[in-house]
């Protein structure tokens, strides 16, 4: 019997740079989408899929990350006084949302670190990657389409997203082995930022993974590459030779709020889904364009 997907590692670590001077002293996991921070969005999104455990992977420069997810009895107390019965209940319910973990990211900077700091708290479990600065949305959450898969076929997942030629810069693009079925891709190989000539598909692994435990022995044989960093695509393409990797199609909207146009988008795309916003929003929007 398959072991259930219970944690999820998202890293928080990094300097968020694309943002700066903002960033500067606050972190890009806190920029607001709206009224909630991006990051908030992400654990909703892993709980919605049946997260119990949340590990975020944080720096000295993070703890507003980890405030975020605390209690606030002073905020709270002041809430109830002023009869803000609506705003209370959203602030008590942020911190009981998963059961949350923090620890502080060690060893070279690179995608593959986080995980390696995270080891201990896995142990023999498969569990699931999100990248803290992220917006999916979906009919179905992004990461119980990829459970589904894997529950399905007991091995790695990768989500995917379709992209045009400048995506294939950006993202690492999977070479598909063959179709499976609707939406589902067995994975012959992944290549970090190919570019349009040399991209095998146009399929972009965005930062969503199902991982089993053996990838931590790859981690451990990594040598540090470009830029100083421990890169987690070259684990992965090391445990494809092992064993199948599979891919989700993913059905829905995908914003990369890491950037300053994904952060925008996401903004816009939220407020109009919204009831009490989109009327407003539309207005605003027709405005603009004149």
């Amino acid at each position: 019997m398959k072991q259930k997907i219970r944690k999820v590692i998202i890293p928080v670590a990094g300097y968020g740079t694309r943002f700066l001077p903002v960033t500067k002293a606050m972190p890009k996991e806190m920029l607001p989408i709206i009224d909630k921070p991006v990051i908030q969005y992400v654990v909703e999104e892993a709980v919605a899929a049946g997260i119990e455990d949340v590990i975020l992977v944080t720096s000295w420069a993070k703890r507003s990350v980890e405030d975020h997810f605390d209690d606030n009895s002073e905020l709270e107390a002041w809430l109830k006084k002023k009869g803000k019965k609506e705003a209370l209940e959203d602030v008590r319910d942020i911190g009981k949302l998963a059961n949350f973990i923090y620890i502080r990211q060690k060893g070279p900077y690179g995608t593959a670190t986080p995980l390696k700091n995270a080891r201990h708290l896995i142990g023999d479990e498969p569990f699931a990657i999100l990248n803290g600065d992220e917006l999916f949305v979906g009919k179905v959450p992004r990461l119980k389409q990829m459970i589904q898969v894997y529950e399905k076929y007991g091995d790695p997942v990768l989500g995917v997203i379709p992209v045009d030629d400048e995506g294939t810069s950006r993202y690492g693009i999977i070479e598909p082995d063959h179709v499976c079925e609707k939406n589902v891709v067995k994975v012959k190989r992944i290549v970090e930022k190919p570019g349009p000539k040399r991209a095998p598909s146009k399929l972009a692994a965005i930062g969503a993974y199902i991982l089993t435990p053996d990838i931590f022995p790859k981690l451990d044989t990594l040598k540090i590459g470009q830029g100083g960093e421990y890169l987690l695509v070259d684990a992965l393409s090391a445990l494809m030779k092992d064993r199948p990797f599979y891919a989700r199609v993913l059905d829905g909207v995908y914003h990369d709020t890491g950037s300053k146009l994904g952060w925008l988008m996401a903004n816009v795309d939220t407020a109009l889904r919204r009831p009490d916003l989109k009327k407003d929003a539309r207005r605003m929007l027709k405005g603009l364009v004149k």
